[in-house]
């Protein structure tokens, strides 16, 4: 950077041209072309490092500046100022510290003006002052939304790790299943030719289907435990080799919950040379129907999860404020990090009550909050813990606490959680944005968030106005 001497009447000149501040009155130009200093930037050069608090107001000539920041999603450019724009700390602005460097990106030349002549510039030159504070409220914006977004870019990206996570299970059995099927039918058909061949006589014919029909009891309903499963195939094994069967399907048929009565009946009433196609069809009836079933549960768990997720994203609604069902947001919340809890032995209760009353909001928001809070604790418990979502009613609000039994959060700590860019979390895995956004959802829903912590218990609370719709 570089101080140059300018003469004064080529800085009002530039100033004037200047797409911000040119509309001011020639003498206020001629106060900020007085106070301040005109710099020349050279590319790649910083102007203010994250760490550095902002001090001066920039009023860029020409060239162009920009910030970069990397919020646990990669490095990107949040906002960048050319030619007529103004940037830095400006009157009014509480700015601290930036998000991130403020780097040049080509040759720059600018007037600065440092923060302790705001109060002498704010008296002499009205004009300027009213376009800055302009300039700064499209600036907050521009940042709020900037922020939003990320916060729920890097929410949805955790987000579809968690589901891809949760959807492997369903997807791998309905995998797995479909290609044991595909090989268990082919066997089921030959097997059914075979019994078809033998010419069976009525009465052998209803008790070999009524027994196939009446033989499905599941293993993993936990009516057998794995020992009384392994008994219970060395019970029929026992049973095929003293009957001289063959054991193959002894397998099939210790788990399809067929007894060793209705295999005595079957071998008293089908001939000898008929036991053996009839054990293989009633065993192979039992695999399949038992491979469909897993198939159908794993899918209908796959749907569950697009369901949870669809309803938590509200990417099917229109983004207008209308009565939302709570109580069913927090559990589709909950769903959509179950498999975060799970990877950390974490028990996530719910306690609300039925029915429960309906709140107006914006689609998705609300669950962005109970997502920030109920992954906060999950991050803040070790491997084990237990976090309770409660919902009660008060008055005209309704009260959702989300308490985690963790090591709680310190004074000095506290005190800042609110606050944009604050985290505890290592570098990449927080934005330090999720309770700043929290809070400004719970706010433009007419709502409060607070925080209690101790040590083994910390509880946060949103409150929010009930709409005035009765639940359906």
């Amino acid at each position: 950077m570089q101080v140059l001497n300018v003469p004064l009447s080529e800085v009002v000149d530039r100033l004037a041209a200047h797409k911000t501040v040119g509309p001011a009155p020639r003498e206020e130009l001629e106060w900020l072309a007085t106070h301040g200093q005109y710099r020349h930037y050279d590319a790649g050069d910083v102007v203010v490092h994250k760490t550095e608090r902002v001090t001066d107001m920039i009023i860029l000539l020409n060239g162009h500046a920009a910030i970069h920041v990397d919020r646990g999603n990669g490095r990107r450019k949040v906002m960048e100022w050319m030619a007529g724009d103004v940037t830095g700390n400006l009157p009014y602005s509480r700015v601290g510290n930036p998000p991130g460097d403020s780097i040049i990106e080509e040759d720059t030349d600018v007037v600065a003006l440092h923060c302790d002549l705001f109060p002498q510039m704010i008296v002499a030159c009205p004009s300027i002052t009213a376009i800055l504070v302009h300039v700064m409220l499209d600036r907050v914006r521009h940042f709020t939304s900037t922020d939003w977004q990320d916060e729920k870019m890097v929410s949805l990206g955790r987000l579809a790790a968690g589901l891809a996570h949760e959807l492997n299970n369903p997807a791998s059995a309905v995998a797995r299943a479909a290609k044991t099927l595909q090989s268990e039918l082919a066997s089921a058909e030959e097997v059914s030719y075979e019994l078809g061949s033998a010419t069976l006589n009525e009465k052998e014919r209803d008790l070999i289907e009524s027994l196939r029909d009446g033989s499905l009891v599941r293993a993993t309903t936990g009516v057998f435990s794995a020992i009384e499963r392994a008994d219970r195939e060395d019970e029929i094994l026992d049973w095929l080799e003293e009957h001289g069967a063959d054991t193959t399907p002894a397998t099939a048929l210790s788990e399809s919950g067929i007894s060793i009565d209705a295999l005595d009946r079957l071998a008293e009433n089908v001939r000898p040379d008929t036991l053996d196609k009839a054990l293989r069809w009633i065993a192979a009836g039992y695999t399949t129907r038992s491979l469909a079933i897993d198939i159908e549960r794993a899918a209908s768990r796959v749907y569950d999860l697009v369901s949870s997720v669809k309803r938590f994203t509200f990417m099917d609604r229109a983004t207008v404020s209308e009565p939302q069902d709570i109580a069913q947001g927090v559990t589709d919340t909950v769903a959509v990090l179950a498999s975060k809890a799970k990877a950390k032995s974490i028990q996530v209760k719910l306690e609300i009550p039925e029915p429960f009353p309906l709140v107006p909001a914006f689609g998705g928001e609300l669950n962005q909050v109970w997502s920030n809070l109920i992954e906060n604790a999950l991050d803040a418990l070790p491997n084990s813990g237990s976090i309770v979502v409660r919902a009660s009613c008060e008055g005209k609000y309704v009260l959702v606490r989300v308490i985690d039994n963790g090591p709680g959060i310190t004074p000095e700590n506290k005190t800042r959680i609110f606050d944009p860019f604050f985290t505890t979390k290592p570098m990449g895995e927080g934005t330090g944005l999720g309770l700043d956004i929290s809070r400004r959802i719970v706010r433009r829903h007419g709502g409060t968030i607070e925080v209690d912590s101790v040590p083994g218990r910390t509880e946060f609370r949103v409150s929010l106005p009930q709409s005035q719709h009765h639940n359906a």
